[in-house]
């Protein structure tokens, strides 16, 4: 499916947004409300005759524009119609091509016939195609980055192990002139990155810490991006229901997400520097699985008591964001990860939860949030639930004494390995509820969301100096 961006066009179909106000005075109202359409929100009503599909909104504002636009999108893509057109202006265009294209994503890799569409073209109208022209461009690079997250997110364990992460990041390298560096267990264990290599070691494939990099000509700012690929996580000898088992290919969500945001930051050619790092582990079970009751070093020095095997993520993102924090002299440090269910306990499964010391850092993410389209929110730190992680036996326990606030407690044992001159420099996000959904919402389908790409864009290119 093409999108062109025109100022007059012909297509099989025109696509019409419509509040309940507006339609009051509506051309074919009478129409309309024989078919019983009342212009509620993402509520559609196919003109055929008319060659129009009107498509019900509560207001103008993006959001709703965006969510109707994806509702819009399927119905034209399970009628015959070759073509469509959706009159945009500098104002709707994010949101409407947000809507098409993530709205009407579809993963079908693994369909042995996936089903055609008739749709070839969508045309965005506009009385100005140079006005807007440069809008367009980047709202479609976002897109593509982040149907490129979802992409890898919904790739089986089975194809997307540790060693295949590594190699899809060095062909994204190849392919958007990115510097490309990946560590292997033998370079990890000269890095010391005990807790890492603990996660992974029941594994048939070798643990990989991917490093990417972007590097224009005099960058105003220098960003790390770390992210959590676990590949496949059972929860290791901890091991999980098997109803929780199913779904957790999606547990590298945050190493795909940091992949999309260095391919769309390159594609946008920001002038920032940007650097990726991705710590690829599979976590199983096995003779060789590391146990509850154990004690890990991790590559600070810092030592951890393992009292569950499915707190596995912050023990990888320990050892990566210690060697990120040792390799860059960043500006910004963010994490991404699909760390805790209690983050989806206090926030809902929609939401990604925000954490750290910067107050103005997460200000700036909450206002990245709103316009970009993703929902965020924060979740405080304190003294009392730091207590929580406190070990008898080693330095720090990989899980909370107490149930309570796990996501918080998750990105306080995370903020232990954040070097005290970094400390306002870095924010954790939680995108345990985000990045994955079995049920459709907004621009989302089923399956990975790319959480976190369109805010994390958003936020570079308007970074401030």
């Amino acid at each position: 499916m093409k999108i062109k961006l025109i100022n007059d066009i012909k297509s099989d179909l025109t696509v019409e947004f419509l509040t309940k106000e507006s339609l009051k005075d509506y051309r074919y109202k009478k129409t309309l409300k024989k078919a019983g359409f009342s212009a509620s929100q993402d509520t559609t009503c196919f003109l055929h005759k008319k060659e129009i599909l009107v498509c019900g909104v509560d207001d103008a504002s993006n959001d709703n524009i965006r969510s109707a636009t994806s509702v819009a999108i399927k119905s034209i893509k399970s009628s015959n119609n070759k073509s469509a057109s959706f009159s945009v202006d500098t104002k709707n265009i994010q949101a409407v091509i947000e809507g098409i294209v993530l709205g009407g994503y579809e993963f079908t890799k693994y369909k042995s016939k996936p089903k055609k569409s008739s749709l070839k073209t969508v045309y965005l109208v506009c009385e100005d195609v140079k006005e807007i022209q440069s809008a367009f461009e980047e709202a479609i690079i976002i897109a593509d980055a982040t149907n490129f997250t979802r992409d890898i997110v919904n790739t089986i364990p089975d194809d997307l192990n540790p060693p295949s992460f590594a190699k899809l990041a060095k062909n994204l390298a190849k392919e958007n002139n990115l510097e490309c560096n990946i560590l292997d267990e033998k370079q990890l264990k000269k890095e010391k990155m005990g807790a890492m290599l603990a996660v992974g070691r029941a594994s048939v494939h070798e643990s990989k810490l991917i490093h990417l990099a972007y590097k224009p000509k005099n960058p105003k700012k220098v960003i790390t991006l770390v992210g959590k690929g676990l590949t496949y996580d059972s929860g290791g000898l901890s091991l999980k229901p098997a109803t929780s088992m199913v779904t957790m290919k999606m547990d590298k969500a945050g190493g795909c997400a940091v992949l999309g945001m260095i391919k769309a930051v390159s594609e946008l050619k920001l002038d920032v520097e940007v650097h990726a790092f991705v710590g690829a582990v599979e976590n199983m079970i096995g003779g060789d699985a590391y146990k509850p009751d154990d004690v890990l070093t991790s590559k600070d020095g810092t030592t951890i008591e393992v009292r569950n095997t499915d707190a596995e993520g912050r023990l990888v993102l320990a050892d990566v964001l210690t060697y990120a924090q040792q390799e860059v002299k960043a500006d910004y440090m963010f994490d991404f990860a699909t760390l805790t269910g209690a983050c989806m306990v206090a926030l809902g499964s929609y939401t990604t939860g925000i954490m750290g010391n910067s107050k103005r850092l997460k200000h700036d993410f909450l206002k990245a949030g709103r316009t970009s389209g993703e929902l965020v929110a924060t979740l405080p730190f304190n003294k009392h639930l730091k207590k929580l992680l406190k070990s008898e036996i080693a330095d720090i326990s990989n899980v909370a004494s107490k149930p309570y606030g796990g996501a918080i407690t998750a990105g306080m044992f995370l903020d232990n390995f954040i070097k005290e001159e970094n400390k306002d420099k870095w924010l954790h996000f939680d995108i345990a509820g985000s990045a994955y959904t079995e049920s459709p919402w907004d621009c989302n389908v089923y399956g990975g969301t790319g959480a976190g790409v369109r805010f994390m864009s958003n936020f570079l290119k308007n970074i401030k100096l």
